[in-house]
């Protein structure tokens, strides 16, 4: 028996709009695996599916993606310059800094950044 991690799945009120905010921040493809919901696909890595749900998000995420960058304050700028926002919550530990933002409707993500010494750390763009 075997177990694979394929997808995510995001519920979300607008799925076009939130699908736009994560291509633009990760890029890939987008698709419409069932009418009104969206998927992105980025090579390498787990789908992203965006689910349409009646609801708005009441709580904090229980789960969350936590994206590798190579530049904090680039990616804080593009989050909010994509309509995403910051939380105030960020976390310094010796292996690197991680801000607490949330995309356009919400939904909470980490952006990482380590230290020049962590071995995690990317490297010119590989990872």
């Amino acid at each position: 028996m075997q177990v694979r991690w394929i997808e995510v799945t995001l519920d979300c009120l607008d799925p076009v709009r939130v699908a736009a905010f994560w291509q633009a921040l990760l890029g890939g493809e987008l698709s419409e695996p069932l009418p009104g919901w969206r998927r992105l696909e980025v090579p390498d890595r787990p789908h992203i599916t965006f689910q349409p749900v009646p609801e708005p998000k009441m709580a904090k995420t229980r789960l969350h993606l936590d994206l590798e960058v190579d530049d904090l304050d680039a990616a804080l700028a593009l989050v909010e310059g994509l309509g995403g926002s910051r939380t105030g919550e960020q976390h310094v530990y010796p292996e690197g800094t991680v801000e607490v933002v949330a995309d356009v409707e919400g939904t909470e993500f980490c952006l990482v950044e380590y230290t020049a010494l962590h071995p995690g750390r990317l490297q010119g763009g590989d990872r």
